[in-house]
């Protein structure tokens, strides 16, 4: 049977702008749900930026910057290429949707957003240890990493060289919620970092190693 590689390069594609706007659309739906809750510590200065209003405002900008940037890169690929780049960015994508996603809810209630100026807790915040957050700290902004790096290979467009380097200042903005969350529960925050990495889960650390020890 011939594959239709255009047409099933097609699909994927749409596959994977479905699922991101679904990790999109749930975020900004549980913030407007969440907009009345009381706010306990904060840090920085633009707060008003992590808040329903300043969050939408960004998100509809970062899709309009999208909409105008979203132009074939132009490479001369052959048709194997373009299914081994569209396929490998689906297995790093998907992973990073579902992670990103998965991590949104063990955060429950306590979803909100921060940015790389400001951060902020809940009144009634507390330390999240179930899901993806037994395994790494940040398992959202991996996430985010996972399926930027994954978008790239899929759509190849301007607007991903643009978006996908971006992504990876979350990790400036977790550095930013660590430092908050170190002074809201002190030694408790600290004796759960000892146990869970922010990035690499632990067994996947081990992993490496072992392999490193046989090829040595």
């Amino acid at each position: 049977m011939v594959v239709d590689t255009f047409m099933l390069e097609r699909w994927i594609r749409l596959v994977a702008i479905a699922s991101g706007l679904l990790a999109i659309c749930l975020p900004l739906l549980r913030l407007w749900r969440s907009r009345d809750t009381r706010i306990g510590r904060s840090s920085g200065n633009q707060v008003s930026w992590t808040r329903w209003s300043g969050v939408v405002i960004l998100t509809l900008l970062y899709i309009s910057i999208g909409v105008l940037l979203w132009r074939p890169i132009p490479l001369e690929i052959s048709p194997a290429m373009r299914m081994s780049l569209i396929i490998s960015g689906l297995v790093v994508y998907l992973p990073g949707i579902a992670l990103y996603l998965w991590g949104f809810q063990s955060l429950g209630s306590l979803f909100s957003v921060s940015t790389i100026e400001s951060a902020q807790l809940y009144l009634q915040h507390q330390i999240v240890e179930s899901g993806p957050y037994s395994f790494v700290r940040h398992p959202m902004y991996l996430g985010v990493m996972l399926a930027a790096i994954g978008a790239l290979l899929i759509f190849r467009t301007w607007a991903m060289v643009l978006f996908t380097p971006s992504a990876f200042i979350v990790i400036l903005r977790a550095r930013r919620e660590e430092q908050l969350l170190a002074r809201e529960f002190g030694a408790s925050w600290a004796e759960y970092c000892r146990h869970v990495p922010p990035w690499m889960p632990r067994f996947l650390r081990g992993k490496i190693k072992t392999d490193e020890q046989v090829y040595r």
